[in-house]
C-alpha cells in the first residue's frame, strides 16, 4: 500500500507562504534581542510578533505546542485560538516556538529560529512540556532502521549497515548536557564523531535531513514540544523521528494523566507526532547550519527561511529583503 501523504483541502486554503510571513516576523522581533544577555526579552517580541501575524490569517487556529499551559503564559499558551476566522474559518492545529534558543539568541550563538508547524485538527501530537527522548535519522532509510528501545551503539550500527560505512564513519549530534554524560562515553568508545550542541534541538534533529551538514542521527533527551516540531520538519522531507515523554517528577506524570497519556512508557513513532498533511516553517534569527539568520542592511533587514510540506514533498527556501519604508521583496 502506498505511504503517500495525501494533500489536505483544509490546508490549501493556508498558503504555505503565509507561514513564511509569520516565522520571518517572529524572527526579525527576536533579533533586535541578539547579545543583549536578556533571554526574556528576546523571547517576549517574538512570541507578540508571531502571535499579532498569525490573527491575521484566515483560520481557525489552535495552538496545540506553544509557550506553555494558560495558566503559565500570557501569549499563545496552549489551546489558544488564533486566526481571523474562529467560527467558520478552516480548522488548523498550530505547533510553535516562536524562538528555539533564547538563550542562543542572547548569548548571540548559532541556530537560533522562529518555528511553526501546522495541520488538520487532531494532527498533532498535543504532548504536555515535559521532556522527550528522542531518536531520529533522515530519509533514505528503511522504517525500523532506528529503535529508541535500542542503546545508542546499536542505533549507529544500525545506520552505517545501510550506508554501507563503518560505525567510525557516523556523525551523531548530541545536546551538550550532563544528563547525556551515558551516550557521549558509549558513542566515544565506539569511535563515531558527535557534533555537541549548546541549545536548539529542532535544529539538530533537522540537520540529519541536509546532506550538508554531514549529521547522520540526532539522539538525547530535549523539549516535547520541540520533539513534535521536529517530527513536522521531518514528515515532509520523509525522516524519521521516535520519542518517549520522559518524567522528572510527580507532577509532571499528573501533567501528563490530565492531557489523556495513560500510556507513560510509549514510543511515538513520526505518524503518531505528525499525521496526515503538514506544514513546517522555520526563519534563522542568527546564523546557523541551516539558515542565515537576520541581517540588517543600510536600508533594509534580510531574512532567510525554509518551509516544508508533506503532501507535496517540496522544500522552499525564501530569501526575503524587508525593506524600512514597508515594501518587501522575496528573491
Amino acid at each position: 500500500m502506498s505511504d503517500r501523504v495525501q494533500s489536505s483541502s483544509v490546508l490549501d486554503r493556508v498558503l504555505v507562504l503565509e507561514m513564511v510571513r509569520v516565522t520571518e516576523a517572529a524572527a526579525i522581533a527576536a533579533a533586535k534581542w541578539i547579545g543583549r544577555g536578556d533571554n526574556d526579552s528576546a523571547d517576549a517580541a517574538a512570541v507578540e510578533a508571531m502571535r499579532e501575524e498569525l490573527n491575521k490569517l484566515p483560520m481557525d487556529g489552535t495552538v496545540v505546542i506553544g509557550e506553555g499551559e494558560r495558566d503559565e503564559a500570557p501569549m499563545l499558551y496552549i489551546g489558544e485560538k488564533v486566526g481571523s476566522a474562529q467560527d467558520g474559518g478552516p480548522r488548523i492545529d498550530i505547533a510553535l516556538d516562536p524562538l528555539e534558543g533564547t538563550t542562543i539568541t542572547a548569548k548571540a550563538g548559532p541556530n537560533a529560529l522562529a518555528v511553526l508547524a501546522i495541520a488538520e485538527n487532531g494532527c498533532l501530537l498535543n504532548a504536555p512540556d515535559v521532556y522527550m527522548d528522542k531518536l531520529a535519522v533522515g530519509p533514505g532509510y528503511p522504517e525500523g532502521t532506528i529503535d529508541l528501545n535500542k542503546s545508542p551503539a546499536d542505533n549507529v550500527r544500525a545506520i552505517a549497515r545501510v550506508k554501507g560505512a563503518e560505525p567510525n564513519e557516523i556523525i551523531a549530534c548530541v545536546l551538550e548536557r550532563s544528563r547525556h554524560d551515558k551516550i557521549i562515553a558509549e558513542l566515544r568508545e565506539l569511535g563515531c564523531g558527535i557534533k555537541l550542541i549548546p541549545d536548539g534541538d529542532v535544529a539538530g534533529v533537522m540537520a540529519t535531513a541536509d546532506p550538508d551538514t554531514g549529521i547522520d542521527i540526532y539522539m538525547g533527551s530535549g523539549g516535547a514540544p520541540e520533539g513534535v516540531l521536529a517530527a513536522a520538519a521531518l514528515r515532509c522531507v520523509g525522516g524519521q523521528i521516535q520519542g518517549r515523554l520522559t518524567f522528572r517528577n510527580d507532577d509532571e506524570v499528573a501533567r501528563a494523566r490530565r492531557w489523556g497519556i495513560d500510556d507513560l512508557d510509549r514510543v511515538y513513532t513520526i505518524k503518531e507526532m505528525a499525521r496526515g498533511d503538514c506544514i513546517f516553517a522555520a526563519t534563522g534569527v542568527t546564523d546557523g547550519s541551516l539558515l542565515q539568520g537576520v541581517r540588517t542592511r543600510k536600508d533594509c533587514l534580510t531574512t532567510e527561511s525554509i518551509v516544508m510540506r508533506a503532501s507535496s514533498g517540496t522544500v522552499r527556501r525564501v530569501l526575503a529583503e524587508h525593506y524600512k519604508f514597508g515594501s518587501q521583496r522575496s528573491l
